[in-house]
């Protein structure tokens, strides 16, 4: 999650000139690189070389020529290895080396992506934390259980996400700047992790997402009023939404998506009005969606509430977001008709390049948030061009009338779908004006007319579903809609390719010779299946007539077919 950092502070690029690192310094670097594999990486790490500062992924003060930063993380999306020059992809492995604890001056400490042996971590390692200003060790196997981490005396950013490390969550001292836990197997409650704080924690960013983490989240978050994001994505958390996150008043980004929440949106949240981002997708949240969204949350650039029970209509409000590229309402119980002021939401109407990535920024620099997606049919993650994307998506819900002709509009809508409706109607003739339009998913309504000849212009579109509709005439002739598949304009009474052509008689012009007189043409199918059923009839009856009985029994059967005994 934490992409970009603004905390180098004490360390300049090779080019400026430095004093000599410190001997002690330089023999702890070599005894670090002793218990590494891969080793070779670290080439210029020798005793040869004196000036340790001039090695590989090490940043010394200007001044001192104390070490303040090892950037040793293999990872490319990264600041620290746009700024190391190490070669090749290679990864480093081994043990960690007590001899990081001889780098007093050490601020800065990343070991991200790499392929450590999985081992737990060795208890004197967390005694960096008192010091350090940035640890990451992201992305390796390690595990066991996080001690708590109450002894920085620096505010700190601590990344230890994507990592097996399991036990409940660790205390943290109020100088935590940034806690990175995601996508390990932490479990229990969020309880003695939260609550029963006494001063204000400096805590801005929380990522707990993808753990086993469980029970209800705690509605004690007045202690926490720094908090810029929150990522409480893929747990076992159950019960409501607490009303407390309304202390959050600097809360940029929320994503509670895929737990257990249930309940109704708390009116608290009125106060978060710092919002970009709202994720409760994938829940059991209920009641109707407050029109307060739309008045008060009004930076939104992302709604997602996908796969929850919310009613009632789609707030007219929504349409004074101005900022809003995202609006994800599908799988829900909402009715109604679709909001005609729905061109109001003029970030759908740019065609300008937006910026790729949304972004959020911290005292410790900025992070990028992340989000699923419903696309082209299949749910696809979105980070590095989240900013990109620009979607309506209010399928699977119980919504009627008219597809607004103002959903034209959105000219700069990369997304649109709204199947499993109960929509009626055309499908807006205007359509073809979306450029941008890369999906378009209308099916299973009961839409009506034909298909607008200006979809056929929209040269971007890669995905196309009107099936099941009551769509009539010839599809639009032009490249784009017949290099679908047949499957896209099912269940409608529709003709032309990339439709089969139905099976039609030959006329009896093309009969060779080309000489056809004024009669009747003689149906052969018909007189082969009459030629037949006598043949069948005769096998049956012609034993019979041998007997009384049987003479009765044929004049019975011709007598019922009214046909003269012969």
């Amino acid at each position: 999650m934490l992409l970009c950092l603004n905390i180098f502070t004490n360390s300049f690029s090779k080019g400026i000139p430095q004093p000599s690192c410190i001997k002690s310094e330089r023999r702890a670097l070599l005894k670090i690189k002793q218990q590494l594999k891969q080793p070779n990486m670290l080439a210029n790490w020798k005793a040869g070389n004196e000036d340790c500062c001039q090695w590989v992924s090490v940043f010394c003060n200007i001044v001192t020529g104390h070490v303040t930063e090892l950037q040793l993380g293999s990872s490319n999306d990264t600041i620290a290895s746009s700024r190391s020059n190490k070669a090749g992809s290679w990864k480093l492995g081994g043990k960690l080396s007590p001899a990081l604890l001889d780098l007093k001056h050490l601020s800065h400490l990343d070991l991200s992506n790499n392929d450590f042996d999985p081992t737990q971590i060795p208890d004197w390692f967390w005694n960096l934390t008192s010091h350090l200003q940035y640890l990451n060790i992201s992305g390796n196997q390690f595990q066991g259980k996080i001690p708590d981490l109450l002894t920085n005396q620096a505010s700190l950013v601590l990344d230890l996400s994507f990592n097996n490390f399991s036990g409940s969550l660790p205390g943290i001292s109020l100088n935590m700047t940034v806690l990175d836990l995601s996508n390990n197997v932490l479990s229990g409650s969020m309880s003695q992790f939260l609550c029963h704080k006494k001063h204000q924690m400096k805590l801005e960013v929380l990522n707990l997402e993808g753990n086993h983490l469980s029970g209800e989240i705690p509605d004690c978050w007045e202690k926490w009023r720094s908090l810029v994001a929150i990522e409480l994505c893929n747990n076992n958390f159950s019960g409501g939404i607490p009303s407390s996150m309304g202390a959050l008043t600097s809360l940029e980004s929320l994503h509670l998506r895929n737990n257990h929440l249930e309940g109704e949106i708390p009116d608290s949240l009125t106060n978060c009005t710092q919002l970009l981002t709202l994720d409760f997708a994938a829940n059991h949240l209920s009641g109707e969606i407050p029109p307060w969204m739309g008045e008060r949350l009004s930076k939104l650039i992302i709604i997602s509430f996908q796969s929850n029970r919310f009613h009632g209509h789609v707030p007219e409000q929504i349409c004074g977001l101005s900022s809003l590229q995202i609006l994800d309402l599908s799988h829900n119980n909402l009715s109604g008709n679709i909001p005609s002021c729905i061109n109001n939401l003029t970030a759908m109407i740019s065609r300008k390049m937006s910026r790729s990535k949304i972004s959020y920024n911290t005292s410790k620099g900025c992070f990028f948030d992340n989000m699923a997606l419903m696309m082209k049919g299949a749910m696809l993650d979105y980070s590095n061009t989240l900013g990109l994307i620009k979607l309506v998506d209010l399928s699977d819900n119980n919504l009627s009338g008219e597809i607004p002709e103002e959903m034209a509009m959105l000219t700069g809508l990369l997304s649109l779908n709204l199947s499993k409706n109960h929509l009626v109607g055309k499908i807006p003739s205007n359509i073809g004006a979306i450029k941008t339009l890369e999906c378009v998913d209308l099916s299973e309504n009961n839409l009506s007319g034909k298909i607008p000849d200006s979809m056929s212009e929209l040269s971007f579109l890669s995905y196309l579903n009107l099936s099941y509709n009551n769509l009539t005439g010839q599809i639009p002739t032009g490249t784009q809609l017949q290099s679908f598949s047949a499957s896209s304009f099912l269940g409608n009474k529709l003709y032309g390719p990339p439709l089969p052509t139905p099976k039609t008689l030959v006329p009896a012009s093309n009969i060779v010779g080309g000489q056809v007189d004024n009669r009747k043409q003689v149906d052969w199918n018909f007189i082969w299946m009459e030629f037949g059923f006598w043949c069948g009839f005769l096998c049956v009856a012609c034993p019979l007539l041998f007997t009384n009985s049987g003479d009765a029994c044929i004049r019975r059967i011709l007598h019922k077919l009214k046909i003269k005994h012969f």
